[in-house]
This record gives structure tokens, sequence and C-alpha cells, in this order.
């Protein structure tokens, strides 16, 4: 039977659908880049979503996020978030962490009952932490490095983070993971040299944040305000999107096999197995919500004082 996920399965077939079904994915970072990863996982019917940020949106977002629009100025980013995802896929089980992931909170997140974490995180530290606990758990992963000030949406790569270059923010990420002998990464990043800002004090948001008045981290606060644009971190988070699909469907061996083929293929069977799984429990939190009994999963977490 037809569904909105019916033009990918004739691409990918059925075993692959299921296997991303039953997949559950957590993505740190809802800004320009990670957004948009969650918008390719939620249209390609991954079944279960963790989403984390903290922040709310903020009328300057609205040239690269997805989520900004007028409408969702102060509204917090998890929050519309899932509303997106579920007006695409309403049987996608959805998490949201209202928190700004760092290392002083992040045993409070069990990663392990994740499939792949996808890292869009803009703060070094917290970067650092992620790659280094899913590195101890051997959690599949993939990290954004920089998008901002640049404009060549063509320059992206897909590689390990020793083979990058030009690229300032792979360039840390690079140094501090050798001395914690991580060997190796999967990162998307851009050959193209950064843009020097043009300095306009009267729009700059490190002289007049504008945030919503709630928002707990302020432009003020922080170092450095990139500049941005609507085409080239949206292009990072496609193709980061795109990699996680791609990774689910080709570890679990499940990638365009044939319909004649299904009733032998042991990946085929265990790929419905685990999507039976999501789906029973899509429908066991439908009854609960039905019943009065539910209760909201949203995690709330505050910045650790003095950040």
């Amino acid at each position: 039977m037809q569904n909105q996920f019916s033009r990918t399965q004739l691409l990918i077939g059925k075993p692959a659908m299921e296997t991303l079904m039953g997949s559950r994915v957590a993505v740190f970072g809802l800004g320009g880049v990670g957004s948009y990863v969650v918008e390719v996982l939620a249209r390609s019917g991954v079944g279960e979503l963790d989403i984390f940020d903290d922040d709310r949106v903020c009328l300057t977002n609205i040239n690269r996020q997805l989520y900004a629009v007028l409408s969702t100025v102060g509204k917090h980013k998890v929050d519309v978030a899932e509303a997106r995802i579920h007006d695409i896929n309403r049987q996608c089980i959805v998490h949201k962490y209202q928190m700004f992931y760092l290392p002083q909170n992040a045993d409070s997140i069990d990663l392990s009952q994740y499939d792949y974490v996808v890292d869009c995180i803009d703060t070094v530290s917290a970067k650092i932490e992620l790659i280094k606990r899913c590195h101890q758990l051997n959690i599949p992963m993939i990290s954004s490095m920089g998008a901002a000030n640049k404009l060549d949406a063509t320059a992206f790569r897909v590689t390990d983070i020793n083979k990058t270059k030009m690229d300032p923010l792979a360039k840390v990420i690079r140094k501090k993971l050798r001395k914690l002998n991580i060997p190796h990464l999967k990162v998307v990043y851009s050959e193209e040299v950064p843009l020097k800002q043009i300095d306009d004090p009267t729009i700059s948001c490190r002289f007049h944040c504008i945030c919503p008045d709630k928002d707990m981290r302020k432009c003020t606060d922080r170092r450095d305000i990139p500049a941005s644009n609507a085409w080239v971190p949206s292009a990072a988070g496609l193709i980061i999107g795109g990699e996680v699909v791609k990774d689910l469907i080709a570890h679990a061996g499940t990638m365009r096999i044939q319909p004649q083929d299904i009733e032998s293929s042991t990946a085929a069977q265990h790929a419905a197995q685990r999507a039976q799984q999501a789906y029973e429990k899509y429908r066991k939190i439908v009854a609960e919500k039905k019943a009065g009994t539910w209760v909201d999963d949203k995690v709330i977490m505050k910045l650790p004082e003095g950040f």
C-alpha cells in the first residue's frame, strides 16, 4: 500500500525501510545544520528520534534554520521540531531534551540506546565529550564541522577527521582527538576557506542580542557570532542526514533487497522484526495517551551555574 515513504522504498527496498523504522537516532543541536539532519531522518522513516537543544527560536535564526519562521520565534526548538516531525510521520517516536549538552551533564544521557549519534553542536568541549563517549561505547556517529562564514555549498566533503583541511574547527577537533587516542571520526566538512565577516556593529548580535527574553544563553556572552546563509548549513545537514540513512542500512545489510529475495534473507527478517517492535512501542504510547496515563518524556535540564 502506498504511503509517504513509497518513493524511497522504490529506491532502497522494503527491508531497508524497515531497518530505518526500527532505528533510534540521536541528533545533538537543532540549528542550521541539525534541523536539516532531522528533516532527512524524519522524511526517510526513521522510527525513533532523540533531539537535543536548549535554545528558543530567535529572529536571527530565520535566515538558515528550518524551524525558524516568524510564527515560531520564542518557541523552544525541540517543541517546534517535534511538531514538524509528527506532521511528516505520526508514528515516529520523539524524545525531546531541552538542554545544552556539556561534560558536566553528559552522564544524564545513556548513549548506548542509540543506533547512531549525530553531532551538530557548535561548542568544542561538548563536541569532544560526545565524540569521546560514543567512541568508548562503539556507537556509530558523524560530526559536523564548520558551516559558518562560507558561501560554497559544493565544497562539503564526507571523510575521516584526519583527512580534513582548510576547516579551522576540524583542525582543533583533530588535535584534541589525537591527544585522546581516538584514531577516527566520520565528519562532514568544507574545503572552502572561511570568509571574514563584514564589520557592522549596528546589526551584530554581539552588541545587540535579541534572543527571546527567557533564553538561557545570550549572544553577548559568546566569544564569536558567526555569519551564515540559507544554503550552506542546510547543504551540510542534508549530506549528514543522507550518510546516517545509508550507514544504518549498510550496517543492517538490507540495501536494495529485491521483493523475491526477502523471505530467504536473514537481514530482511531481522529488519522486519525490529520494525514490528518499533510499531508496537508506538501503539503502546498511543494507547497510554488515550487512557490519560502517558507522561511526556521531555527532559528539561538547566545549564550548570556559572556557565
